[in-house]
Order: C-alpha cells, then sequence, then structure tokens
C-alpha cells in the first residue's frame, strides 16, 4: 500500500487518469495474486488474474471528457485477490486486505480531493474578438499575475480572430478566478 500509494500521489498530483487510489488498489490486489500463487504452488489460479482483468475493463468508459471507472475496475480486481486469499484459508489476510480496501477508498479519497484542489491542469481555448496578438500577451500575463503556470499549445486565425489554446496548471481556486476574469473581458468572444 506504501509502495503503490508513492507511485499514487504523483499520478494524482499531475492529473492522471489512475491515481492515488487506483494504483494502491492494484498494488495491493498484485501483492495478493503473488501470495497466493506462491503459497499453494498453483499457478493455474492465475487464470482468475486474466478472467477478473476481462471485467474489470468492462467497466471503464472513455468519452470526451475523460475516464471514468478505473477505480472500480481496481476493486474487482483487487477483491478477486481477496477471495483467492480467503480461499486459501487465510481469512486474517483477507479481512486485513478488506478493511485496507475500504481506508484507500473511503479515507483516501479525502487527500485526493485535496490534492486536485491545490493542483489542477484546464484546457482554455480562447477565441479573441480580433487578430491583436497583444491579447494573448494580455492573457498570458494575467495567468501569470493569479500564480498559475500556462503553455500555450495552439494559436490560429480564423475570419480574422485569433484563437489560442492554452493549458492552465495551479489551484482550483485560482483557475476559477481567471474563468471570472475571462468573462469580463470584452476582446474575448469565447473560451
Amino acid at each position: 500500500m506504501l509502495c503503490g500509494g508513492l507511485l499514487g500521489l504523483e499520478r494524482q498530483y499531475k492529473n492522471k487518469i489512475a491515481g492515488f487510489r487506483t494504483i494502491i488498489l492494484i498494488c495491493l490486489g498484485s501483492a495478493l495474486f503473488t501470495i497466493v500463487a506462491e503459497k499453494s504452488g498453483n499457478l493455474a489460479a492465475m487464470n482468475i488474474v486474466t478472467g477478473v482483468g476481462f471485467i474489470g475493463a468492462g467497466v471503464i468508459f472513455k468519452d470526451n471528457v475523460g475516464v471514468s471507472g478505473l477505480t472500480t475496475a481496481a476493486v474487482i480486481w483487487v477483491s478477486a485477490g481477496i477471495g483467492m486469499v480467503i480461499g486459501s484459508d487465510k481469512y486474517l489476510l483477507g479481512i486485513i486486505s478488506t478493511l485496507a480496501v475500504l481506508v484507500v477508498l473511503v479515507l483516501f479519497s479525502l487527500l485526493e480531493g485535496y490534492i486536485d484542489k491545490i493542483h489542477r491542469d484546464k484546457l482554455f481555448v480562447i477565441e479573441f474578438t480580433n487578430g491583436d496578438f497583444e491579447n494573448l500577451e494580455h492573457i498570458l500575463e494575467l495567468i501569470k499575475a493569479n500564480d498559475l503556470k500556462s503553455n500555450t499549445i495552439n494559436v490560429s486565425k480564423k475570419d480574422g480572430c485569433m484563437q489560442a489554446a492554452i493549458w492552465v496548471t495551479g489551484h482550483k481556486m485560482k483557475l476559477a478566478k481567471l474563468s471570472e476574469v475571462f468573462l469580463k473581458m470584452p476582446e474575448i468572444k469565447s473560451f
């Protein structure tokens, strides 16, 4: 759990799809499957891992906004590991693992929420009312003035109006404040 947690924190901080809880559960499940395989000497039980992985993949959905279901898939997978542990007459390990999964799901979600609050990525696709490059420079200065980091991905012109795609990273509240500032700017047609 500690090793998976350390890796998961890094992934969560970088706003990756498989974050804190997901990586912990995968690491824990792998350990459980390995314990059962080594203790039983029966590697045929590893077919369970493949089958359950297939079932878990069915709960993962990708749309235009993002990916959902990764933690649910990890829970399905680690649950199979717990089932194998209990099936191998290791009841105490099964109970401890179940409690550990509950801790990861319930308590660690609070930490995950805090990380998401202090470090967020947002893509702004800004369409200006004209093609003046100074508008983009002004936007980049506003981002910097709000203690946010930016990476300009694309700048183009369409019908005489400039468009810019900018990744902005920082605290969730500062990103919201920046959006409010953009709403009041007459040189921004949409974002």
